[in-house]
């Protein structure tokens, strides 16, 4: 394994640049462009080895890996008191937990998110 398969690597389609950008988050800023999403693909793998390279012969330590991590499933998130009591008020209604509620919402506007984004979902 190399050290850059441990860094998630994003190739999206970007209707304003009007062309496809791939970038590494959590390891680089900026990235590659061009017009074949597979050539982008590849120069951003290049990309990231050499920048993974330059960081190593600088001393820097290398960032966390975002690749091939374990989720909890849990995470904490503060909404303010007046959201906080629409969501109660809401799941209240639906017959609901509000953990339910939530998720049920982040499901939603995940899909959204994705799909305005052109991002292909891939399902277990």
């Amino acid at each position: 394994m190399k050290p850059s398969d441990r860094y998630l690597k994003f190739v999206e389609w970007s209707e304003e640049d009007q062309c496809y950008v791939g970038t590494c988050p959590g390891l680089m800023y900026g990235g590659v462009h061009g017009p074949h999403e597979t050539e982008v693909y590849k120069d951003l793998c290049t990309v990231v080895d050499e920048w993974i390279e330059t960081l190593k012969k600088d001393g820097e330590p290398l960032p966390p890996s975002t690749a091939g991590r374990d989720y909890s499933g849990k995470f904490m998130l503060r909404v303010g008191k007046d959201l906080h009591k629409s969501l109660v008020v809401d799941a209240l209604r639906n017959d609901e937990s509000l953990n339910s509620l939530c998720v049920r919402l982040l499901k939603k506007g995940s899909h959204r998110v994705a799909s305005n984004r052109g991002v292909r979902s891939q399902r277990a």
